[in-house]
């Protein structure tokens, strides 16, 4: 039996992509991260800056993305860090009335 790495699911076409690979990677803790500070609004600041993070580095990724797996991971990212960046920004936002 074949022992599968994660790279090696990521990798599937044969070829290294470390960039799309770091980025899904990023995009997948950063979405959950601001999915789950956005239950406490009081946590708005992080869950917004998390939320934005996520969505400018899954973005990125799905543009520079190679594999199915690579994009699989980044489209459910960024769907947690949509998510929390909106709840983050009805809660009270990027700034929090620090600037207004």
């Amino acid at each position: 039996m074949a022992h599968m790495t994660l790279s090696g699911v990521f990798n599937s076409d044969g070829h290294s992509h470390p960039v799309p690979n770091i980025l899904a990677a990023v995009t997948a803790v950063l979405g959950p991260a601001a999915l789950l500070l956005s239950l406490w609004p009081g946590m708005h600041l992080a869950a917004s800056w998390a939320g934005l993070a996520g969505i400018a580095t899954g973005g990125w990724g799905q543009l520079v993305s190679a594999t199915t797996a690579e994009r699989f991971v980044l489209v459910i990212g960024l769907g947690a860090a949509a998510t929390g960046f909106y709840l983050g920004m009805a809660h009270g936002g990027l700034f929090g009335g620090v600037l207004g």
